[in-house]
């Protein structure tokens, strides 16, 4: 069971790809999710987010009832959209739909949009001004669609999306009216700090990923040496505590701004020797993580 977590007890959830649950191809080996889900059991952990497709089932019923076994929320989960092109805008409406219609059955409250350049995760074309002002137009129907399912759509800075680097989210924060989801380590790898973002963004954000980034990995990845799956499998991600980002800053900003939503412990993490043998592995991490919270974050902020 995860140690106490003070004020954040209850809202420290998890994501299948802090055990390496990846679509991409080459990521790595994939865990069966009644490991997965069984360890978050044990660690205590009360939610996740929904994962890689195919992970998890995509029928409502089969995955309620998959997460009930394990006392487990669903949270959403992330949903990759090509909004800056109006000729496949009614083709990401449609994706849109679909996810939040699963989301909406399962007792989601978060649809956290990726703006990729094409479905295929080409590189991504950096926009001007008014290629995100089509952004911003195209988030608006997503909010819509979100809202008429119950749920909050939040922007997701990424690496390989056209909300990658520091200017790409100066132009989105200006363009768009969009809830954000606050990922200390994406944020770190385009070049903004995470605790400034939390300071002067806070009405923004909806949603938090917190995970920790060797620096020195992430320029190579930024720079294009790397690949983010190389980065990834070069050890890019790290535990909390154990990389260069201010992971305890970063929470305490977001708390003393008002924010009182989840957390999602999220580490890239690519299984590329086998997998581990049961018990060890992706779950001592995430362990880490809560620890890490339970004693350097917690006790900062009072009961």
């Amino acid at each position: 069971m995860s140690p106490s977590l003070g004020a954040l007890d209850g809202r420290v959830a998890a994501a299948p790809i802090s055990w390496g649950i990846c679509e991409v191809p080459g990521w790595g080996e994939v865990m069966p999710s009644d490991r997965v889900l069984g360890e978050m059991r044990e660690l205590g952990i009360p939610a996740t987010e929904l994962g890689a497709p195919g992970f998890l089932p995509e029928q409502a019923g089969d995955l309620n009832a998959l997460l009930a076994g394990y006392g487990l929320a669903m949270i959403g989960g992330f949903v990759p959209l090509v909004l800056h092109d109006p000729a496949q805008r009614a083709e990401a409406l449609r994706r849109a739909t679909e996810v939040a219609e699963l989301f909406q059955a399962a007792g989601a409250t978060r649809f956290v949009t990726a703006l990729v350049q094409d479905y295929d995760w080409s590189t991504p074309v950096p926009l001007d001004a008014a290629g995100m002002a089509i952004v911003g137009e195209g988030l608006r129907e997503v909010d819509a669609i979100c809202a008429a399912h119950g749920l909050t759509q939040v922007l997701h800075p990424h690496v390989g999306t056209v909300v990658e680097t520091a200017a790409d989210v100066a132009l989105a924060l200006e363009h768009t009216d969009v809830q954000w989801c606050l990922d200390t380590g994406h944020l770190q790898i385009g070049g903004v700090d995470p605790v400034a973002f939390a300071r002067e963004h806070g009405d923004r954000v909806g949603h938090v990923h917190l995970k920790d980034v060797d620096v020195a990995t992430s320029d190579r990845v930024l720079s294009g040496e790397l690949t983010l799956v190389e980065g990834v499998q070069a050890g890019m991600f790290r535990s909390l505590g154990e990389g260069d980002v201010a992971i305890d800053e970063a929470v305490l900003a977001l708390e003393a701004g008002g924010y009182r939503g989840w957390y999602v412990l999220e580490q890239d993490t690519a299984l590329t020797q086998g997998l581990p043998a049961a018990g060890t592995g992706p779950v001592d991490d995430v362990r880490t993580c809560l620890d890490y919270l339970a004693t350097n974050v917690a006790p900062r902020l009072g009961a």
